[in-house]
């Protein structure tokens, strides 16, 4: 299985990478500085600059991209296009690291989570953006995407427990009522997906157990 992880240098990108590698996948970082991750197949190039030659190849693209200043969320949008502009009709499938946000609380999913009044105003910028680039993404049926979706608490710094509930639209809960999943558990749950490939064109998520 050859995977390329796009942003690997970020936090949810190292671990990603680094799951990867332990579970005996041939990765690739594809970075724009100098590579601190433990792939030692490099592609240091801005994610913008890629061509379809560069993803020539690949089983998965892993799409750990993000942006956070008002000045670049709208890249969440555009730099989600241009990868799938560079995959369209290939066998190659594209995993993007995505947001919470957009999941919905309700059974007719009519309501997202960050419609909540009790979700935080800071973020609402970042879930937007985010999920109307999940709007663009479910449009492309010339791509073969999967978009994962983390809990609500998504912990940066979070144990890793190698469990997780794998859910789908709507937010879920796990046994202890809680939202909440670790980067490290979160990587566990991409990797699973890279391998299996068991959710083509559909948006899941996952929550710690």
């Amino acid at each position: 299985m050859k995977i390329a992880v796009i942003c690997a240098n970020g936090k949810e990108g190292k671990l990603i990478v680094e799951e990867a590698i332990t579970r005996g996948a041939d990765v690739t970082a594809i970075v724009r500085g100098e590579n601190q991750s433990a792939a030692k197949q490099v592609i240091q190039k801005d994610l913008f600059d890629l061509t379809a030659a560069d993803l020539e190849g690949f089983d998965v693209v892993i799409d750990a991209f993000g942006a956070w200043t008002p000045k670049t969320l709208p890249q969440h949008s555009t730099s989600l296009k241009h990868l799938c502009d560079l995959v369209s009709g290939k066998r190659t499938r594209l995993l993007v690291v995505g947001g919470a946000g957009s999941l919905y609380v309700n059974p007719e999913h009519t309501i997202q989570v960050m419609d909540g009044a009790d979700f935080p105003e800071m973020f609402k910028p970042l879930a937007s953006n985010m999920g109307k680039a999940l709007d663009a993404l479910r449009t492309r049926t010339d791509v073969r995407w999967t978009y994962i979706s983390p809990a609500g608490d998504f912990q940066a710094d979070g144990a890793k427990t190698g469990k997780y509930i794998l859910a789908g639209e709507e937010l879920t809960l796990n046994t202890k009522g809680e939202s909440v999943i670790s980067y490290a558990d979160y990587a566990v749950a991409m990797v699973d997906e890279a391998l299996n490939g068991n959710h083509i064109q559909q948006r899941i998520s996952v929550v710690a157990e």
